[in-house]
This record gives C-alpha cells, sequence and structure tokens, in this order.
C-alpha cells in the first residue's frame, strides 16, 4: 500500500491515539496487553483471536492481545462483564444487557449452527432427534442456548424429549464417531476441523427453522447456506447463522477500543481463518451492525471516520 493513501491514514490516526493515551511508552517498550476470551482450542473464535493479536503485533508491536481459551459465547460475556478479561467473542443471541459494562466493538462474521450425525444414523431431520442423546455444546458456549432454542422451534421439549449433554467439541467430535451420542451442535466457522473427525458423517439441514426462529427470538438469526463439498462429500444444505460480535468492556480506554477497530477495519481480509475462507469474510460496511448492543465510543470515531 502507498505511502499516503486512506488505509495508511486511518492506521497513522490509530497509531498517533495510541501513542497519546500512553500505550506507546515514550522512548520505551512499554505496551498494553489486551486479554480476550475466544473459545475452544480448533473452534473458530480461537482461531480468529489469534489472527486478531498476530494482527496487533505485526502493525503496532506494542498493543497485544492476548487470546484466552475459554468454553465460548456465555463463559465469555460473564467474564468480561465482571473484568476478568478486557474483549470477548460471542453470538449476538447469547448477548444481553449487562447494565452498561458490556459493548460491541464490530459485527465480525457469521456463525453457523452445524448439526452433525453419522452419514447412516435415522436423523434426518431435528423432529428425528426425540429421544435421543444430543450434545449442545460446552457448558457455557453459544450453543447451549441456540440449540434448546432449536429444539423448541422444532416442537420438542430439550427436558423432556432429548437427553442433551455438554461435551467441548472435540470431546463431543470422538463420542459421536463412538456411538455414544446420536447428534452434536456446533455454532462456529465453515469448515470446523473438529468436525471431521467422525468418518463418514453428514450435516442436518436446518433451513426450514430460520423463519419461525426470527418469529420467535428476533431477527438475530439468517437463513445461510453451506456450499457442497465445505466438508468431505457433503451436500449443499442450509442453517441457521447467528451474527458474531467483538464485544469489550465499558471500561476500555477508547483510544485502545479505537486502534482494535482499526485492525478490524484495516485487516479485514487476513482476519478469517484460511481454513473458512471461502464461507466467511470481513467487511468494513457490516462491522457496525451489532444491533441492540451499543457501541464503544472508541469504535464509533473509528467508524465515523471510516464512514464519513
Amino acid at each position: 500500500m502507498k505511502d499516503g493513501s486512506p488505509m495508511s491514514r486511518r492506521r497513522m490516526l490509530a497509531l498517533a491515539a495510541l501513542a497519546s493515551a500512553g500505550v506507546f511508552g515514550c522512548g520505551t517498550n512499554d505496551s498494553v496487553t489486551v486479554r480476550l476470551a475466544s473459545g475452544e482450542d480448533g473452534g473458530f473464535y480461537y482461531a480468529f483471536a489469534r489472527l486478531l493479536a498476530a494482527a496487533a503485533a505485526n502493525e503496532t508491536g506494542t498493543l497485544r492481545i492476548e487470546p484466552v481459551e475459554t468454553a465460548g459465547s456465555q463463559q465469555n460475556l460473564r467474564m468480561v462483564a465482571d473484568g476478568d478479561v478486557d474483549m470477548a467473542l460471542a453470538l449476538a443471541d447469547s448477548a444481553s444487557d449487562f447494565g452498561g459494562r458490556v459493548v460491541a466493538l464490530g459485527r465480525v462474521y457469521e456463525n453457523y449452527l452445524q448439526l452433525a450425525v453419522r452419514t447412516e444414523s435415522p436423523i434426518h431431520e431435528v423432529t428425528d432427534l426425540r429421544g435421543r442423546r444430543v450434545n449442545l455444546g460446552a457448558a457455557g458456549s453459544g450453543a447451549a442456548v441456540t440449540g434448546r432454542r432449536l429444539l423448541a422451534t422444532a416442537g420438542l421439549d430439550p427436558a423432556a424429549d432429548v437427553v442433551v449433554e455438554h461435551r467441548p467439541l472435540r470431546d463431543a467430535a470422538q463420542a459421536l464417531t463412538d456411538g455414544t451420542i446420536d447428534a452434536l451442535l456446533w455454532a462456529g466457522g465453515v469448515p470446523t476441523a473438529a468436525l471431521t473427525v467422525p468418518d463418514p458423517m453428514r450435516l442436518i439441514d436446518l433451513g426450514a427453522l430460520a423463519s419461525p426462529m426470527r418469529e420467535q427470538y428476533g431477527p438475530v438469526y439468517d437463513r445461510v447456506a453451506i456450499p457442497a463439498d465445505a466438508y468431505p462429500a457433503g451436500p449443499a444444505i442450509h442453517t441457521i447463522g447467528v451474527a458474531n460480535l467483538l464485544l469489550a468492556a465499558a471500561t476500555l480506554p477508547d483510544e485502545t477500543a479505537s486502534a482494535i477497530v482499526d485492525l478490524l477495519v484495516g485487516h479485514a481480509d487476513s482476519l478469517v481463518p484460511a481454513e473458512a475462507a471461502g464461507t466467511q469474510f470481513l467487511d468494513g460496511r457490516f462491522l457496525i451492525g451489532t444491533g441492540t448492543v451499543p457501541l464503544h465510543p472508541g469504535a464509533v470515531e473509528v467508524y465515523r471516520r471510516w464512514h464519513g
């Protein structure tokens, strides 16, 4: 990129803001560490957090983002609200009112609900889960919330009609392979490497439930497509997408928040894990769409500069 381009000017403004805030020590090696609650190793959240950390290290050298492995959205929200971390990734349908303690930096990408079964399984739709053993994500994950909503929308009582388990993704994938569970639900990028463990496996089409999910729970749910061969020999199907938000503690300094949002805007193409580049993207035009979660003032400043 040539000097003096709009992107270079944006980055220079971000660096200047950090310097004025003391993020860059004057003639020192001072740095600021921002802890980011992400997700399970092997999932999209954790991969995204590592890419964002690398962008911060390469771009600033003094702004350090530390990914924190977690169970997922619900745990992340509690951690950022309680001040245990500075930022968090969470599904939009898990985000709720924390009395102004949690604000948004941007809508980063779409999570895909993926209901996986063994290829030879007689399960072909959600109602076939009646009486079956189903893993609805790890305890503390966003899938634990969305999964119960999915079952209820399909007319199943999560407490009575299915046997619900909450295992971490890799354990659940192995349990599906072993036949100790009948299905697992995962909310993440496509493809998710851990979901290639059950060989062969297939995904259940959830597209028909997108509209009733929106009617019941609000416009956080979208009907999205998973392309053919996203998983080996997998057909094209539709499923339910849920926006992912990058959230921050309201106490995060404005200058730090602005610098992080500048990374999102300026490095959008490089912040999607390579294995999911065909189905995921970041776009500066949509980062601002955080729904009912208010934007951090530092993020507002960047988006005003970006959008004019």
